[in-house]
């Protein structure tokens, strides 16, 4: 069956400029860690980025190791893209990122030039693309010169096979040397991809001000603590759930979290949002966040996600109840 997307579909997202740069991204992007890859249901997959397009979601955020196995996100988002999206190509962001392990070998992984401009060659055939709009550097490398790093970026600009560049996971001071490396290459940071929540609050001490002197836009990811944020874990653990299987949430994170997640479930329901809308609308309650990262397993949960945006304000007595409860 032939894919339309909706003519209304830009009607109620609303789109951020990425830091100083004339890029706009959607409040709510779509990530492909999970969900996309050669185990799952390649229909849901289809399913799941046909109704993203429909709501007004035009950034795809992919990387090279996403599945599992590593690859076959991108294999998977490639064959929708020629299905479905080909027509669209224009109106789609497109990421993709290089730094955790894809092949064997001393070159298959890390931040070296080697290393991520062929990986980026391989992502673009896999996509079926000519070029990425956001590349990244995933993580930083201890054992590779920042510069290398960042010339790869660059050159990967300058090939024509990548629009923009960004970077992940780099801390505060690494990310201020980065920007200002790209900066005198003359191919600026676009943005950075942090890990941000409620629990995780790491880029407070010092990233989100870096970025906003350097004019850089943030995309957090895990923006629900891997599902801890969610009503799913209130009642404790289900079966099934991705705390009973997954090395990235452990039972004793639930345990450890259960009444914070109650109470802040409290404050979401006075709000008339779900916990995971009011977590969503926390992070993006910083004008320095750009967009927020969501993953998905259903049609149901983009649309539950999309629908924060209804509601994005937050009152100072909000704020202080939910402060008293992250402490």
């Amino acid at each position: 069956m032939t894919y339309l997307p909706k003519d209304s579909r830009y009607d109620d997202m609303l789109y951020n400029r990425c830091g100083k740069w004339g890029l706009k991204l959607p409040a709510v992007s779509l990530g492909l860690w999970h969900n996309f890859g050669g185990i799952d249901v390649f229909e849901n997959g289809r399913a799941m980025l046909h109704r993203a397009f429909d709501l007004g979601i035009t950034h795809f955020d992919l990387a090279n190791n996403y599945g599992p196995p590593p690859g076959s996100a991108e294999e998977n988002f490639g064959k929708i893209l020629k299905q479905d999206f080909s027509a669209y190509r224009d109106e789609l962001i497109i990421s993709s990122k290089a730094g955790y392990l894809m092949w064997p070998g001393p070159y298959g992984e890390w931040g070296s030039r080697k290393y991520l401009l062929s990986s980026l060659d391989q992502s673009l055939k896999r996509m079926g693309l000519e070029y990425v709009d956001i590349f990244y550097s995933h993580r930083p490398d201890p054992d590779t010169p920042l510069e290398e790093t960042m010339m790869a970026l660059d050159q990967a600009v300058r090939s024509g096979k990548a629009l923009y560049v960004g970077i992940s996971n780099y801390p505060a001071d690494m990310a201020k040397e980065a920007a200002l490396i790209l900066k005198e290459l003359g191919t600026p940071c676009l943005i950075h991809q942090p890990k941000y929540s409620m629990f995780v609050r790491w880029v407070e001490e010092g990233l989100l001000d870096v970025l906003e002197e350097e004019g850089i836009g943030c995309i957090p990811f895990s923006p629900l603590a891997q599902g801890l944020l969610t009503n799913k874990y209130l009642k404790g653990i289900p079966e099934g759930s991705r705390a009973t299987r997954e090395v990235f949430l452990k039972k004793e994170d639930v345990d450890s979290a259960h009444d914070k997640i109650v109470a802040l479930n409290n404050i979401a329901m006075e709000r008339g949002q779900s916990l995971a809308q009011m977590a969503l609308a926390w992070v993006l309650r910083d004008k320095r966040i750009t967009s927020v990262l969501i993953g998905a397993s259903s049609v149901k949960q983009i649309d539950d996600n999309v629908e924060t945006l209804k509601n994005l304000s937050f009152s100072d007595e909000e704020l202080a109840a939910i402060e008293k409860v992250l402490k």
